[in-house]
């Protein structure tokens, strides 16, 4: 039995993201916001990503892959008319913006305060996806 107060978190929810360059894709998040990669299982073609995780330092993750043979059946025209996006929890915003731009990352929403209590930003990546960062963690729910 378990006898310190530390609880195990298990993410629930993973945001799956799909990229034309899966690896490009997976240098930005890592270099650029600052995920650690976890596994990386190559695709049916030579560059392809069929599945990866990546975990976010405060906790949480998201799973990267990419367009390959297995995937060509299917319909990824979406991609580019339609973003996906992400927000992310990160107590430094305006350090972390500093290291997207760093990386490629297209400023959409520069820092700003929110009246709710966050101070945060908006990024675009290298295929017009998303990412979000503010201090806010959500309403807690006792």
């Amino acid at each position: 039995m378990n006898t310190t107060t530390e609880k195990k978190i298990v993410v629930g929810v993973w945001p799956t993201l799909v990229y034309r360059d899966g690896h490009a894709a997976l240098k930005f998040l890592t270099e650029g916001l600052g995920f650690t990669q976890i596994c990386l299982y190559a695709g049916d073609t030579e560059g392809s990503i069929a599945h990866s995780e990546l975990a976010w330092p405060p906790g949480g993750g998201v799973m990267v892959s990419s367009v390959g043979r297995q995937r060509e059946q299917d319909d990824f025209s979406w991609l580019a008319e339609h973003p996906q996006s992400v927000y992310l929890v990160h107590d430094d915003p305006d350090r972390l913006l500093a290291r997207a731009i760093a990386a490629g990352a297209v400023v959409v929403r520069g820092l700003r305060d929110e009246d709710y209590g966050s101070r945060g930003f908006t990024v675009k990546d290298q295929e017009g996806n998303l990412w979000s960062v503010g201090t806010y963690r959500g309403e807690i729910v006792e």
